[in-house]
């Protein structure tokens, strides 16, 4: 790959005022916490002092960001409302007319562009999945056929289909796509040369998902965040809808996200997530893009993890003590060696020079990433593996390296081994925070393969392999 256009300066930790030894620590806590991280990047005074990715993953290769996407969506509204396109009392019912369903209630007529930023709709959970089940061609109309059990503005539920709805709203008001709206006003003028949108059927952009994007890019946005909008000499983002967006506009229920964990209940503002220190945006298995004004400072991770509130507390408690602290020279220079070998660790085992296997996928497992009775051949090569999967999935696979396919136009990042009879392999989307384990027993003449985090949109491992992803029911 072509060398990565730097985004954002760099510095040493100590330059900019941050221990190194707190870096580490904070390191060392997500290893103790068996935290899997893909990728770290801090800022700090708007330099970046510290940047790994754990190998397979790397700089230049975007990642899934799943709803950290809600808050770039955010801004596109706040660009909207200051062009005078949009404003925060629009009615859901005026600017998209033709995606009102009949017998709507009153409470439906009245839900405006605040109540679905603030996720304060009336609906009680998320009412995506109940949307499209009543309305597959149309998420808008669906979203407002679920019943409204509270009153408007009284309570915040996470609520996937709001975003999708200020997507549309957006789009109708501007008459231009997201995608289109942020490379020309946010992501062109930040330097940001390529950001992929996974899309419905019809070819939208989800808006509440799908945004996918390099470690740096979403640390520049962060950074963008911090300094109300600006970027440079220019204001990318209205200093007032930061401000706004980033502030607090409801309270949040214990248990809503995160199990319950301290960093969810501190009030939700415009799709943000306001925190015990600043605010951020947060997407499933640990996508977070941290932002805390009081020390300039801005904390981005990608992961695929469980233990999103784990990962909160481990900066709070190990980075945040490591402000205006500056270790020697000598502290820095091991951080950066550490960083520099960060890897998970491929499959163990043998090569077995030669080996062969042929089997049938097993796929009593739930969410299996392949149908039952697809068949799977093993043929040896130099210095690794083929694996064909089916009539459409040519794998590469290393033996303690990293080998990369590009079957169906997503990258695949492959590494496996013989245990005994059996060879497994792990097979990284390498674009998101999913890979798939695959083990085929050749005695047997059987393979399991299962998805180390289950994708939220599809389990099928095809769908994810096709640039664009697009899943779900068409919408128009």
């Amino acid at each position: 790959m072509p060398p990565r256009r730097a985004l954002l300066p760099r510095s040493r930790p100590a330059d900019s005022g941050v221990s190194s030894r707190a870096i580490a620590a904070l390191l060392d806590r997500l290893e103790a916490r068996s935290v899997e991280c893909h990728s770290i990047m801090i800022v700090r005074h708007g330099h970046v002092v510290a940047e790994g990715w754990w190998a397979p993953y790397s700089a230049e290769r975007p990642h899934l960001l799943y709803s950290v996407t809600k808050s770039f969506t955010s801004v596109a509204v706040g660009l909207a409302i200051a062009d005078g396109r949009l404003s925060l009392d629009d009615r859901v019912v005026d600017v998209l007319p033709d995606h009102v369903p009949e017998g709507i209630p009153e409470q439906g007529r009245r839900l405006t562009v605040h109540h679905l930023l603030s996720m304060t709709s009336g609906h009680r959970t998320d009412s995506l999945a109940e949307a499209w089940r009543l309305e597959p061609g149309d998420l808008v109309k669906g979203f407002l056929r679920v019943p409204f059990l509270d009153g408007l503005g009284t309570r915040h539920a996470y609520d996937n289909a709001t975003t999708f709805v200020l997507a549309r709203m957006v789009e109708r008001a501007t008459g231009r796509g997201l995608p289109e709206l942020l490379d020309e006003r946010l992501f062109e003028p930040m330097g940001v040369d390529h950001a992929e949108w996974d899309r419905v059927a019809s070819g939208a952009v989800f808006g509440f998902h799908g945004l996918h994007l390099t470690t740096e890019a979403v640390a520049a946005f962060g950074e963008m965040l911090r300094c109300e909008g600006r970027w440079g000499d220019r204001q990318l983002a209205p200093r007032e809808w930061v401000r706004l967006a980033t502030s607090r506009h409801i309270e949040t229920p214990p248990a809503e996200i995160g199990a319950g964990g301290a960093d969810w209940q501190c009030g939700y503002g415009y799709q943000f997530w306001m925190s015990r220190h600043g605010y951020f945006a947060n997407g499933a298995y640990g996508q977070q893009c941290v932002v805390v004004p009081e020390h300039d400072l801005v904390v981005v991770l990608t992961c695929a993890t469980s233990q999103e509130q784990a990962t909160f507390d481990a900066i709070w408690e190990c980075l945040l003590p490591g402000m205006d602290h500056r270790d020697g020279a000598r502290d820095d220079e091991l951080l950066a060696d550490r960083l520099r070998r960060l890897s998970l660790a491929p499959v163990s085992g043998v090569a077995a020079p030669g080996r062969a296997a042929k089997a049938r996928i097993d796929a009593s497992a739930e969410c299996p990433p392949l149908p039952d009775g697809t068949t799977v051949l093993l043929d040896a090569l130099d210095d690794g593996w083929r694996l064909r999967i089916g009539s459409s999935l040519t794998v590469d696979v290393g033996h303690g390296e990293w080998r990369e396919s590009l079957p169906l136009g997503r990258p695949v990042v492959a590494a496996g081994a013989w245990q005994g009879d059996t060879f497994v392999a792990d097979l990284y989307v390498i674009t998101t925070p999913h890979r798939v384990r695959l083990v085929v027993d050749a005695a047997a003449g059987t393979a399991v393969a299962t998805w180390h985090t289950v994708p939220m949109s599809s389990p099928d491992l095809v769908v994810h392999l096709r640039s664009p992803l697009m899943t779900r029911p068409d919408v128009a």
